[in-house]
């Protein structure tokens, strides 16, 4: 080969390397002179097309093969695109070989030069992707074929939809109501509630529990009453789980927390463009408990206007969603739950005596627990190995007079207000011991005997854990954390109960 002014010790220790080096890549590497002949091929190269040295070497690329390398787009690039570019990368090549069949290939070539800046050597690298562009290709014409074939199913849908028009209303009908439960299912994922299973075996909770076996297996209403944290939707929650509407979604609706203006909306949906910005049909809760149970929480917070809505669907299972004027019969099991007092309620006219004689069917009253104090023990094992399986802590003390305090506290916030101090205590515990942060300053001893409405004593202990917390209702170390309530559920109790920041 001829290589007039090329430096024969650096083409020999060019050969060197890619004999010991490019020579074991997988890849098949070519290396061309000047005049495009092969100077070497590594073995890559002569494995994929079942060539031999001695009939590459010296040769011509276009002549290898019986001039099977003779490949117009391999011209295009060794002579008029490499000559403009000294490195030209992913040029597609596609071409039938005699002896191996059909390759696609992407070629990477690159010039080397010399310091008179003339090309001496061309480095050719093969990318064999022929198996890709047939699976690609493949890909390709199956979605084609499949788009065809909905096409062809779409049009012969459109021929039956006048045969099918009823069944395909049912069908939709369906689809919204299982979309609107999946949704509502996801919401309720997101939620933690305080306990899988109600803790305890004092004598109250027994009935409680026995209460619940008798009235769980009938469809009647059940009225659910109590103070603030004692488990009214634990009591729902194993109603409905009892239930023959077990396999479908307890759906909850908390009526302390929707404005008013929304409240409407989330209990029997609208349609499309009933106000502005409904873009689309909303299905209410009712609705979609359609066949299940739905838990009316603080239900005493519902505004009177509502009321008689309500009661149509306690009395007719009826309603019309906002904006329609076609009535929806569902058949929903009701269970309700306040911690309000509501025959004072009906008394000061906030509550609709019809409606209050309708809910209260089955009335089930949680005790609190400060009459629960045999329960606290079990509530205190329960919580304390929640939270410390949580925050990866590990207490094994509790001692006797931590205990005593426990039992001789009034829980005003009841139970949620026990897991609160619970929690507190593990996070704030460095050791195996159980230390209590919080100072429980009024024990039940020291409780005035002049009696107070629950309303009176749920206004009076907001006050206190406000000015506790410097009038500081949400975020770290506010009354919304210590009280365990929502912030916006604290709002509404709040305004409710008229308490103000002096």
């Amino acid at each position: 080969m001829k290589r007039s002014g090329f430096d024969k010790q650096r083409f020999q220790t060019f050969i060197d390397v890619f004999d010991n080096i490019l020579g074991s890549i997988r890849e098949p590497l070519l290396v061309l002179d000047s005049d495009l002949k092969v100077v070497k091929a590594n073995h890559s190269f002569y494995q994929m097309f079942k060539v031999k040295p001695d009939e590459t070497e010296g040769i011509v690329i276009y002549d290898l093969g019986n001039r099977q390398w003779n490949i117009p787009q391999l011209r295009e690039l060794l002579e008029k695109i490499l000559p403009e570019n000294s490195v030209f990368n992913d040029y597609e090549v596609d071409h039938d070989f005699e002896n191996i069949g059909r390759k696609i290939m992407h070629l990477n070539a690159r010039r080397i030069y010399k310091k008179s800046n003339q090309t001496q050597l061309i480095l050719l690298a093969i990318e064999d992707v022929t198996a890709q562009e047939y699976y690609t290709r493949d890909l390709e014409e199956l979605v084609e074929k499949r788009t065809a074939e909905l096409v062809i199913a779409r049009i012969e849908a459109e021929k039956r939809k006048q045969i099918a028009e009823t069944a395909l209303s049912e069908i939709k009908k369906l689809k919204d109501l299982l979309e609107a439960e999946r949704e509502y299912l996801q919401e309720e994922i997101k939620l933690e509630y305080n306990h899988e299973n109600i803790i305890g075996q004092s004598d109250g909770l027994k009935y409680i529990l026995y209460k619940v076996e008798q009235i769980a297996g009938s469809n009647n209403i059940v009225l659910i009453l109590g103070e603030t944290g004692t488990g009214k939707e634990l009591v729902a929650r194993a109603i409905h789980s009892l239930s023959s509407r077990k396999n479908r979604a307890l759906v909850k609706v908390n009526c302390a927390t929707l404005p008013s203006n929304l409240i409407e909306n989330e209990l029997f949906g609208h349609e499309k463009g009933s106000f502005t910005g409904s873009q689309s049909r909303h299905l209410g809760r009712f609705e979609v408990a359609n066949g299940a149970t739905i838990f009316l929480d603080e239900i005493g917070e519902l505004p009177l206007e509502l009321q008689a809505k309500l009661l149509r669907v306690v009395e007719d299972g009826e309603f019309e969603r906002v904006g329609s004027s076609q009535t929806i019969k569902v058949d929903t099991r009701i269970i309700a739950a306040t911690n309000r007092n509501l025959e004072e309620e009906v008394r000061k006219g906030c509550f609709r005596d019809d409606l209050w004689y309708r809910l209260n069917v089955f009335p089930i009253t949680m005790p609190p627990l400060r009459d629960r104090l045999d329960d606290i023990p079990l509530l205190v094992d329960f919580y304390i190995k929640k939270s410390t399986k949580r925050l990866g802590k590990t207490i094994k003390v509790i001692p006797a007079s931590l205990m005593n305090a426990l039992q001789n506290y009034h829980w005003p916030g009841n139970v949620r207000e026990l897991e609160n101090v619970l929690e507190r205590a593990v996070i704030n515990s460095s050791g195996p011991k159980l230390r209590l942060v919080d100072e429980l300053q009024k024990p039940l001893k020291d409780l005035s005997p002049r009696q107070k409405t629950l309303e009176a004593v749920e206004r009076d202990h907001i006050i206190q854990v406000l000015e506790q917390t410097q009038w500081k209702v949400s975020g770290k170390n506010s009354a919304a954390e210590i009280l365990g309530l929502n912030r916006s559920t604290l709002r509404a109790r709040m305004r409710k109960l008229n308490i103000r920041k002096p």
